[in-house]
């Protein structure tokens, strides 16, 4: 394993109120569109797209992995390597081919587009990988939850480890920026930056015991991520300098988040059956209330196209959000 450093960022962060806008008069009118899944109470999760412009998501709670085309929407669902394996997080390789990570089995894993999956048992007993990101070095990284490490997958199958977050600190999400993996610690209220020789550095967020979650890379070169039990979304720029952005309402149970193509900022509200949205500066523009009851919305994302979709872990439904051009509407 690499030599590793532990430093503790000294950024400045701060909290902001929510900005102006938090109920706005808005000419685009939202628009859901869901895809039922096969399998009913699949319990869909990460969601990414592939070269091909599929969507590739893991389904918890019937151990498969879903493939679905968003123009016919033909969906096609794969076992894991075994039953029970609980697929969280997914991510295409540098080899065309999409890797996920099975929490409950312990393994990361590489599908083929056929179905095909081989399996890659990680060396640290019950780590719980979670989170997977394509590093800029071409290598698979992914977070270990339950030992507070980071690994390293080479296409090949080799594991490398990193220490340097405490055993308590929970890391889930990550994105690759400027040559470092950079990871939600949702046990330690902090976000966490790996280099890819192994030097490890924390920083707090603003808020104590904040859970940061999900992260999304901003086309400006910042982070923007989800503080569950802060109510907040926070932004970090590469210095490691934070800020965050509350969410008025009640507690809702932030969960996932991502950049539109023209930079705004779209977030999952789990509790409250809500999408947020705000821009870049931090002004809430609207919260969406999603049809039905409690469809469990965890992981949002953006296409390549712009299209925006995300996962209804409860409804077992993959779902669009769109906008339509119409008449001015309060949007709550």
């Amino acid at each position: 394993m690499p030599p590793q450093s532990l430093n503790h960022g000294q950024n400045k962060s701060t909290r902001h109120p929510p900005r102006a806008g938090d109920t706005s008069i808005h000419d685009a009118v939202p628009s859901f569109s869901s895809f039922k899944l096969p399998s009913s109470n699949s319990g869909p999760y990460i969601i990414v797209e592939s070269a091909e412009h599929e969507l590739w998501f893991c389904q918890s709670t019937t151990s498969s992995i879903g493939r679905l085309d968003i123009d016919t929407g033909q969906c096609v669902e794969y076992p894991t390597s075994i039953p029970g394996a609980f697929p969280v997080g997914i991510v295409e390789g540098a080899d065309g081919t999409m890797w996920f990570a099975e929490q409950a089995a312990n393994k990361i894993c590489r599908i083929s587009a056929n179905g095909d999956v081989n399996a890659y048992a990680v060396p640290i007993a019950n780590s719980g990988p979670t989170g997977l990101i394509l590093g800029e070095d071409g290598n698979v990284w992914f977070s270990l939850a339950e030992a507070g490490r980071i690994g390293r997958l080479t296409p090949n199958g080799q594991f490398t480890e990193f220490g340097g977050p405490s055993p308590s600190s929970r890391p889930l999400s990550l994105v690759a920026r400027d040559r470092a993996i950079w990871f939600s610690q949702i046990g330690t209220g902090s976000i966490g930056r790996l280099t890819y020789d192994g030097d490890y550095t924390e920083f707090k967020t603003p808020s104590a015991d904040s859970a940061p979650r999900a992260l999304a890379l901003h086309r400006d070169g910042s982070i923007w991520g989800v503080l569950t039990n802060a109510n907040a979304l926070v932004r970090i720029d590469r210095d490691g300098q934070m800020v965050e952005f509350a969410v008025p309402g009640p507690h809702a149970s932030l969960r996932g988040v991502t950049v539109s193509l023209d930079g705004e900022i779209y977030f999952t509200a789990n509790a409250t059956n809500k999408i947020g949205r705000m821009t870049a500066d931090g002004t809430l523009i609207a919260q969406y209330t999603i049809p039905g009851e409690n469809c469990g919305a965890r992981c949002i994302m953006t296409t390549d196209a712009g299209r925006i979709f995300f996962s209804g872990f409860d409804a077992g439904e993959i779902i669009e959000l769109s906008f339509d051009q119409g008449s001015a509407t309060t949007v709550k």
